[in-house]
């Protein structure tokens, strides 16, 4: 028996295709939005069993798609993100600010609940698009619609993430690797499994009007992240500290390609630490912790980055 119609953006990434499982199993019913169907389709089509869940294909920007969309359902889930702009219409300000402000104004007039998922380490960053477009969305969203409730992840990882997978793929072929800021910079990694728990936690739990960061349970630096990704793929590679002008240099060439490696905005957001601000409430504070450490929940996939394979001897 369905309990509740949960609409969720950005439905086919990882955090979405955990949410869509941990929602369903719950007799939740789930209307999956993406941009393309003929790509993402046949994946969001395994996550759930036959009547709980709709795939839609639709334009984040047509006001009058989420207009019908919003008003179906109970509860809406925003996790439309990017790490790159590409184009003049997928930019960080029409993305992480525009988007979540007009979903905020229509959930506020149909009277539907709002969960946003945001991104941690924010407020310091002035110099950094990405972070600024995050936090004008999240003002408008508290300003439009203050029963919102804004979860600010850590780094999220997974065998299906942007982050780990990209650096053993890198780590595995490469000899040296670069160290920005001297690899100082502190995050507390979550998986996804654990972020999509808490999602579903404050959905079930009604716990909105709030913000809440989500964070796993220890603090890794960069160099740590990286040192662990080599132990797990076993190879001993140079972690080498680059210098800021060095590296500047470099992410102003990688960021016009297609999937750039790094960007002047992300050496600008790597200044600053990704963990628990001093005063924030975090999942653990709202009785929904995470437990999976990183190095033991990495090494369930890292067999892919090693020499042989999961059973090889090397």
């Amino acid at each position: 028996m369905i309990t509740k119609k949960i609409l969720i953006f950005g439905a086919s990434g990882q955090v979405g295709r955990y949410c869509i499982r941990r929602f369903v199993k719950n007799n939740y019913k789930v209307i999956a939005v993406t941009r393309n169907v003929h790509k993402k389709g046949y994946i969001l089509k395994t996550q759930a069993p036959i009547g709980y869940l709709d795939i839609i294909e639709s334009n984040i920007f047509d006001e009058n798609k989420l207009i019908e969309l919003i008003s179906k359902v109970d509860v809406c889930i925003n996790l439309v993100g990017i790490l790159n702009e590409k184009g003049k219409i997928n930019t960080f300000k029409n993305i992480h600010t525009n988007f979540p402000k007009k979903l905020a104004e229509i959930c506020d007039a149909k009277k539907v609940k709002f969960v946003h998922i945001s991104a941690l380490g924010l407020e310091d960053a002035k110099d950094s698009k990405y972070a600024s477009s995050k936090i004008n969305g999240e003002k408008f969203i508290r300003e439009m619609l203050p029963s919102a409730t804004i979860i600010k992840p850590s780094l999220v990882y997974s065998v299906d993430d942007n982050s780990t997978t990209k650096f053993m793929s890198l780590l595995s072929v490469l000899p040296i690797f670069p160290l920005y800021y001297g690899g100082r910079t502190k995050f507390t990694p979550i998986h996804v499994s654990e972020l999509a728990e808490l999602i579903f936690f404050v959905v079930s739990k009604e716990l909105y009007s709030k913000t809440i960061e989500a964070i796993g349970p220890e603090v890794l630096t960069f160099k740590q992240i990286l040192q662990t990704l080599m132990k797990c793929i076993k190879k001993n590679r140079i972690l080498l500290p680059m210098p800021l002008p060095l590296a500047r240099m470099t992410a102003f060439f990688m960021q016009v390609l297609p999937q750039p490696l790094i960007t002047q905005d992300q050496i600008n957001l790597l200044k600053y630490d990704n963990i628990k601000t001093i005063n924030g409430i975090t999942n653990f504070d709202v009785g929904c912790p995470s437990n999976l450490k990183f190095e033991e929940t990495v090494k369930d996939y890292a067999f892919n980055w090693t020499e042989g394979g999961q059973f090889s001897n090397t």
